[in-house]
């Protein structure tokens, strides 16, 4: 079955809704998500949007700290870009209705964060991704340009180069034989099982990061690196997945493994305890808990590690009970409802897998090196988070390059829409049968994510490093046997996918001599600027 659209954008966060809203004047939009609408970690963010609005802050500041944060592989032209364009982008999404969290006055109350130097975080309340996700499907669903397909799962992108490859007989005549560029994606419809065959002008990747790859991490169930697997598969570039933000404060109980504890109550004065109750940031940084997310992180897993226990804790109960209530609601009600009452006990808090820093390298307007196919989100690598993610600059950075995707598109669309395309076949699956045994996804699954969190968590060393590499490689051999061999559903689609973006993150890690951002080695401790202070760069061959 074959379905045409002008633009497929794959995934329904702040960045792939957000630009369809903007593309839908240009032609007809779809987007397809792999389970609900609001599946995504847009929906889970709490903590807002850094943007420089207050009086004693100014862009050299926001600047200043995003490069700081990025431990010298920002790209300072991209910085500067995208922190210039955050009052207009928060100013379109008040207009949507997202309902930011003001003053009496009027103004914004802005929240203050780890790294940085000023308050400048607009938020709502402490659920500011639902906030955006709501006002931007709401936005979506009116407009009769675009289509929002849940529970439809993009399989592989569908490149010029690979069907050349595959299909020799299928070339059109006076294709050209040189370049590549992107025609659609092959998806699944999760309720049928159907494979179709998408084709589309423009498609615009923007399916988050790869959480799920490790075995804590604050992310939702989607968050498979589906995008980064998919591109580096067809061909493009992907870079600094050594990078992996590991937030500190990850909720510790057993009914809620996955929940976050915001940036933000560090921001208003929480404290971080060890098992005694005694404070202990004072040993790691002279920030305390207000340093960057990396230094907190290692500095908790120290702790860990020397006192043999499974948690520390984040402690507000000294706050007024009534601000706890009325600034983090969220986080009071849910800890309040699992028996932990945030304004009289401390929080017990773990770190866990929280941003991939790295991604699919595009440009400023968020295209890749194939034609037509572009790159939003975490899943993408502008260059603005280096080596570590200053807190709130996720939002900031999905909300401006989905504008600038945007721009790019009305004036060159009409060229991508010209362009001479090849005969796209239906997916064939060939001789493959059922898969009647989960347990084949299952046991790798799960192998795969304990791997990850032991051999290339938060802290690492070389021969973890080897070991991890070694034991991958067997693992991709039998999904890839398996690949052909069995009838895809969506279990195996994201096994394939964790998979390989587990591979991609052992080989960046274990090419980085020094320690730097989120990546820190035990024999390499120091940073490297002579020799490292570059991307770094990986292109796949054929899968």
């Amino acid at each position: 079955m074959k379905y045409k659209t002008d633009f497929l954008i794959i995934g329904s966060g702040i960045s792939g809704i957000g630009v369809a809203i903007k593309l839908a004047r240009l032609g007809k939009v779809s987007i397809i998500a792999k389970k609900g609408a609001s599946d995504t970690a847009t929906n889970w963010a709490q903590g807002g949007i850094a943007c420089v609005l207050g009086e004693d802050d100014s862009f050299d500041l926001h600047i200043y700290d995003t490069l700081k944060a990025g431990d010298g592989l920002s790209h300072e032209d991209i910085v500067r870009l995208i922190v210039q364009n955050a009052p207009e982008c928060i100013a379109e999404l008040d207009e949507l209705g997202t309902g930011f969290t003001r003053l009496g006055n009027g103004d914004y109350e802005l929240g203050h964060e780890g790294g940085h130097s000023r308050r400048r975080i607009v938020h709502a309340g402490d659920f500011t991704g639902k906030a955006i996700q709501n006002a931007l499907i709401n936005a979506a669903r009116k407009d009769p340009n675009i289509e929002l397909l849940e529970h439809h799962m993009a399989v592989d992108i569908i490149t010029s180069s690979k069907l050349r490859k595959h299909h020799a007989t299928q070339v059109c005549a006076g294709a050209d034989q040189q370049s590549d560029r992107c025609l659609g994606a092959y998806v699944m419809n999760e309720d049928t099982g159907e494979i179709i065959t998408f084709l589309a002008t423009v498609t615009i990747i923007a399916t988050g990061g790869t959480g799920k790859v490790y075995l804590y991490t604050t992310n939702p169930d989607v968050a498979t690196g589906d995008g980064i697997a998919m591109a580096s598969r067809a061909g493009a570039r992907v870079a600094n997945l050594e990078f992996v933000q590991f937030h500190p404060t990850c909720l510790y109980h057993a009914k809620r493994k996955n929940f976050l504890i915001s940036e933000a109550l560090r921001g208003e004065g929480a404290r971080l305890l060890d098992y005694n109750g005694r404070p202990f940031m004072q040993d790691y940084s002279h920030e305390l808990e207000l340093a960057n997310r990396d230094v907190v992180a290692r500095a908790i897993d120290h702790e860990l590690k020397k006192s043999g226990k499974e948690h520390v804790y984040l402690d507000i109960s000294h706050k007024d009970s009534g601000f706890i209530k009325k600034r983090f609601p969220n986080i009071y009600r849910t800890c309040f409802e699992l028996g932990i009452d945030i304004t009289a006990q401390p929080i017990p808090v773990v770190p866990a897998a929280h941003y991939m820093c790295g991604g699919i390298v595009t440009n400023c307007y968020g295209e890749t090196e194939i034609a037509g196919l572009f790159a939003l989100g975490e899943t993408a690598c502008t260059g603005l988070h280096g080596a570590n993610r200053l807190a709130s600059n996720s939002l900031l950075e999905d909300i401006v390059l989905a504008n600038q995707a945007a721009k790019r598109l009305e004036n060159t669309y009409s060229g991508l829409k010209s362009a001479t395309t090849l005969d796209v076949p239906d997916w064939d699956k060939g001789g493959a049968v059922s898969l009647d045994e989960e347990v084949l996804i299952s046991h790798n699954w799960d192998t795969i994510r304990l791997l990850m969190w032991n051999y290339v968590g938060i802290v690492r060393r070389t021969k973890r490093l080897e070991l991890a590499n070694e034991r991958i490689q067997p693992i991709l051999k039998e999904i890839n046997q398996h690949y052909w061999q069995y009838i895809l559903t969506p279990d195996f689609i994201e096994l394939r996918n964790i998979a390989q973006v587990a591979q991609l993150v052992i080989t960046c890690a274990s090419q980085r001599k020094e320690s730097r951002g989120g990546h820190y080695v035990l024999e390499f401790p120091d940073k490297d600027d002579w020799n490292w202070r570059r991307d770094t760069i990986l292109k796949q061959t054929e899968h």
